[in-house]
Parts: C-alpha cells; sequence; structure tokens
C-alpha cells in the first residue's frame, strides 16, 4: 500500500502513512500562470494507492486535483485507488431544495467515481445516506465526534451535549456516550429566500452547567452563536464547541466568540487555528477495516 499526499492532504497523508506503515508517496504540484493545475507522482505508482485529498477551499481547484491523481494513478498501473477525502465539499446541497438546482453532491461524487476510484472515505459527510445514493463502488463515513468528545472528557463541570438542530441529535448522542451525560438539541429554522436562522430553544435543564455544542461543519459560525446564545440564556455555566470541520468563512472564529463560547475545537480535516484532533487514527481504522473486507 502506498499513501499519496495531496496538495490539500493537510498533513493527514503523512501521518496515515505511519499510523499503517505504509509507503508515502510524495506528490508535487503547482499551478500554471493562467490558474491550472499541476501534479505529478514522485515514485512508482503500484499495488493499492490511497490518494488523500481533502476539499475546503479553494474546493474547486482541490477537487480538480483529485481527479487529476485517481485517474493519473490509474493510468500508471495502480491496481486499486482509494480515495480518501476528509472534508467532501459540495456535500451540503444534497437535494433540490428550489426548482432548478443543481444536486452538487451527486456531480461531486459521481466525478470520483468515474474518474477510477475504487473505494471511497471520508469524515463525517451531511448526510451518510448521499453516499449510498450516489456511489456504487465501496465506502465508508468515519465520524470524529468521539474523537472530539474525549478531548474535553474530565473539562466539563455538570456537562450537557447540546445539538443546534435535531438533524445533528446523532453527534450529540455519541458524544454524550463518551462524556457519560445528557444530550438534546435545540429547534433550528432556517428561511430559504433569506437565509435568515432562527433558533428556538428548548426547555433543557442546562442551568448551571457546561454546554458542549457539537455539529459537523461551522462554517458562518451563525447557527453556533445563535445556540450557544440561547444555551446562556437559560443560565448555562460555559458554552464551548466541538466540530469536524472548521471551514470557518471570514469573520466566523470572531462570531462563535462573541456569542459567548469560551473554547471551539476541531479536527485536521481543514487547516484552522482551532483544529486540534487528527483524523489520521480513524481513518487508519477504517482504510484497514475496508479493504480487509474486499
Amino acid at each position: 500500500m502506498r499513501i499519496a499526499g495531496g496538495p490539500a492532504s493537510n498533513g493527514i497523508a503523512a501521518r496515515l502513512a505511519r499510523e499503517l506503515g505504509a509507503d508515502y508517496l510524495e506528490v508535487r504540484h503547482k499551478l500554471f500562470p493562467d490558474g491550472e493545475s499541476y501534479v505529478k507522482f514522485e515514485g512508482e505508482v503500484e499495488g493499492t494507492v490511497v490518494i488523500v485529498q481533502s476539499l475546503y477551499p479553494p474546493q474547486d481547484r482541490h477537487l480538480v486535483q483529485l481527479l487529476l491523481m485517481i485517474e493519473a494513478a490509474r493510468d500508471l498501473g495502480a491496481s486499486e485507488v482509494v480515495a480518501v477525502v476528509p472534508y467532501l465539499a459540495y456535500a451540503r446541497q444534497d437535494k433540490r431544495f428550489t426548482p432548478g438546482e443543481a444536486l452538487s453532491v451527486k456531480t461531486v461524487l459521481r466525478s470520483i467515481e468515474r474518474a477510477g476510484a475504487d473505494y471511497f472515505v471520508t469524515v463525517d459527510v451531511h448526510k451518510r445516506e448521499s453516499l449510498d445514493q450516489w456511489l456504487s463502488i465501496p465506502h465508508v463515513d468515519v465520524t470524529a465526534t468521539e474523537a472530539l468528545a474525549e478531548y474535553f472528557k474530565g473539562k466539563l463541570e455538570g456537562p450537557v451535549v447540546l445539538a443546534p438542530d435535531r438533524g445533528a441529535l446523532w453527534r450529540a448522542e455519541l458524544a454524550a456516550e463518551v462524556l457519560g451525560c445528557e444530550f438534546d438539541y435545540l429547534e433550528k429554522r432556517r428561511d430559504r429566500e433569506t437565509g435568515e436562522v432562527k433558533v428556538e430553544p428548548k426547555e433543557l435543564e442546562v442551568r448551571g452547567r457546561d454546554v458542549l455544542i457539537v455539529d459537523d461543519v461551522v462554517s458562518t459560525g451563525g447557527t453556533i452563536a445563535l445556540a450557544a446564545r440561547a444555551a446562556l440564556g437559560m443560565g448555562a455555566r460555559r458554552v464551548l464547541v466541538a466540530c469536524t470541520h472548521p471551514l470557518l468563512a471570514e469573520g466566523a472564529l470572531e462570531r462563535v466568540l462573541s456569542s459567548g463560547v469560551e473554547e471551539i475545537v476541531a479536527t485536521d480535516t481543514i487547516p484552522s487555528s482551532v483544529s486540534r484532533i487528527s483524523v489520521a487514527p480513524l481513518l487508519a481504522e477504517a482504510l484497514s477495516e475496508m479493504l480487509a473486507q474486499a
């Protein structure tokens, strides 16, 4: 097995190679003056090649680089190609919310498969059903929720885990199992036309307790900020945040912290100032299990 780190692997490929005791395959890359991407494998491409490439901004460029690497690996003699995409961009557009919209997650997943990937691995995809619906190759979605919860173990007083909406409730449950505490969620409503989000707090017993908000992505930080204010408004002692993918668009971190959040912790699927947990061990375990079953 050879682990190839793409331009957007954020060091995960090298850590993954160490975890698996596999050879690391260097990938050279550059941008042409017109902005087009160039990638080249610096070594023999043979056997099972695992290509690690996250799709954080600039998403389009990183996606094209991934497709170039997958097809090149096939052409150069790889017997199997595994696409490891720690952060899968475009996954939130998984249905047509209004008529005429593109199903971006379908396009991205099918492009990866058609480029030549035999297996697909990602971390905390927005909806796992998207993988089942649009991929015909073996695939797995790894969750980092428990690893994130472990970071806070022993650091919280009377903890309660809170999901910012019902869709993230299962993440809150996983984190609560690690911390041995209760969990719940806030009601969230988003106006599809204006994008405005409103949070309606439930009757949660959070007074005097530390609240850990867990979610998959923090992008603008608006939803997390609303959830934090709601929790503090109900008497929470402190509010902390754990997320897998810290997209953190401009002003997002400041928005979250100014809402009263004391600390935000994320993984390294996307490089950021709050990325403290590596997903490499989780990916190594998932890869070993997947390939053993092949």
